[in-house]
């Protein structure tokens, strides 16, 4: 049986944190190795400029950090292909074709769009990169002719987006080249994980996030520092667990279900103290990150290795975008001197 192709990947504007790893790395791994998938893994440097033109260090800098990443959760560039965005001319090309199908009223419609451009305050100084985004996502998509692509329920409008250029270009060219895709979805509770003050988002910005590449005492400073239930002031007072990080993260990072439940009830009951339960979370944690951590350190000590690997991904990513460039034109009927 023939594997479905995986497309996924993450804009380079930092290291990443344990809210990428349980909504999306730990997944990628998963399925990885399953061996049912051909996944393609884009460092999407090109479209993280789209809201950082005027800041490319932050881009260079972050490229190997998010590549150190990928390596230390068990992503294998024997497995899967690790390549650089803008490494790729034929995603800009494609882009530039797909742009010719679609309205500029149709981009602001977007509902992901519009509410990155409410986040990011860009008022009417949006660049037209950034409102052009969906295009430039479905170049990315449909150049590996993607069957599959892990988004989280937000990203849903941009893969209909898509679809959407997927079924213009093949109507009104008339051949089936490019693949219209679906959406892997996180499973309930594993989506978006909320930050450590009891924000809806963990981001580096509000300095609310522990980074993978965060030391055993940075990641204990941060889980005795997390939003708990404000009115639990004294150990015997009873507690509220709903909208309590701390219990937040049991619930998604604990395998022990029956000890996270006996916890909340004595939480509720009153008589267990944040710390405690802080310090039980550490040790959850830990579990989960001292191998990610050690492995992420011995990568990082053979850079050269890790450029490597991402300069021969992208050439095995260039073989396959331009394959299905080269199909796109003939569909249009670019290929002029081909006799």
């Amino acid at each position: 049986m023939a594997k479905e192709i995986l497309l996924t990947g993450d804009r380079p504007t930092g290291k990443l944190h344990i809210g990428h790893y349980i909504g999306s790395l730990k997944n990628r791994v998963k399925l990885q190795d399953s061996g049912n998938y051909d996944p393609y893994i884009m460092i999407a440097d090109t479209q993280a400029l789209t809201d950082n033109a005027r800041n490319p260090e932050k881009i260079r800098n972050s490229l190997v950090q998010v590549a150190l990443d990928y390596l230390a959760v068990g992503i294998d560039p024997e497995k899967s292909t690790i390549f650089v965005q803008s490494q790729i001319p034929a995603l800009f090309e494609l882009t530039a074709y797909y742009m010719d199908l679609v309205s500029v009223a149709r981009l602001e419609r977007n509902p992901t769009v519009k509410a990155e451009i409410q986040q990011k305050d860009f008022k009417d100084s949006i660049p037209v990169g950034f409102l052009n985004y969906p295009v430039s996502q479905a170049a990315d998509i449909t150049a590996f002719k993607a069957t599959v692509v892990p988004v989280g329920d937000d990203q849903e409008p941009m893969l209909e987006q898509t679809r959407e250029i997927v079924r213009s270009f093949n109507r009104i060219y008339g051949k089936e080249v490019l693949v219209e895709p679906k959406g892997y979805f996180p499973a309930k509770g594993h989506g978006r994980l909320p930050g450590l003050d009891g924000n809806a988002k963990m981001s580096k910005s509000l300095g609310n996030a522990i980074y993978l590449a965060d030391d055993a005492e940075t990641v204990k400073k941060k889980v005795m520092s997390m939003y708990t239930d404000p009115n639990h002031i004294h150990v015997e007072d009873p507690g509220q667990v709903e909208g309590n990080m701390v219990f937040t993260y049991l619930d998604v990072f604990d395998p022990d279900k029956d000890k996270v439940a006996e916890l909340k009830a004595a939480y509720q009951k009153g008589g267990l103290g944040d710390v405690k339960i802080k310090r039980y979370l550490n040790q959850v944690l830990e579990a989960e990150l001292a191998p990610i951590r050690e492995r992420r350190e011995k990568f990082a000590q053979d850079l050269d290795s890790v450029y490597e690997m991402l300069l021969e991904g992208s050439k095995k990513a260039n073989e396959t975008a331009n394959a299905t460039l080269n199909e796109v034109r003939a569909a249009i009927g670019l290929n002029y001197f081909d006799r």
